[in-house]
């Protein structure tokens, strides 16, 4: 009887293990339709930048070894329907690294097509900024981050407070003036 008890609960154990430690198709399925904006092209600078993983890397200038490297600023997501087609598009920063002193901060937008997206052109917002939120307020973005005062170093923390304000105009990311 012992045996068979012992036996029982060491098949317990093993369900539990399985179920926590394998991923549900469902929860996967979710996953795949909030990642697909990372896995697309973007216009940086005049540039199609294709992301995959959220990531890109390109070269400085054609044949040179150095590399240019942009990727999706974390966390800083915001989903509303930018362009009144009822689906739920993303907007969300970018920053770019050419290998020198310099980290280039852009916004830019995911716009969904149903199961896909189709990325926007990206705005930038500064050098070595200091991100802070990104809203949808009433279509409009609002992207808040910390920036230096114009006769400030770059070694100088970013201190002054910047909301700036954009749109999407057709597929188009334009900045409110």
């Amino acid at each position: 009887m012992n045996n068979k008890l012992l036996a029982l609960v060491g098949i317990i154990i093993v369900i539990v293990i399985l179920v926590i430690a394998l991923p549900s198709k469902k929860s996967d399925e979710a996953t795949l339709g909030v990642s697909d904006y990372r896995n697309i092209s973007y216009e940086i600078d005049g540039e199609d930048i294709k992301l995959t993983n959220g990531k890109a890397e390109t070269e400085a200038a054609p044949g040179s070894v150095s590399k240019i490297s942009t990727e999706l600023y974390s966390g800083n997501e915001a989903r509303a329907d930018l362009n009144n087609d009822g689906k739920e598009d993303i907007v969300f920063l970018l920053f770019q690294d050419g290998g020198g002193t310099g980290t280039f901060y852009y916004v830019a937008a995911a716009l969904s097509s149903g199961d896909s997206y189709k990325g926007t052109n990206a705005i930038l917002l500064g050098d070595r900024i200091a991100p802070q939120t990104t809203e949808i307020r009433d279509g409009k973005i609002i992207i808040n981050y910390a920036d230096r005062k114009p006769d400030e170093s770059f070694s100088e923390q970013p201190s002054v407070g910047v909301s700036k304000y954009l749109k999407i105009e057709g597929s188009k990311l334009v900045e409110i003036k």
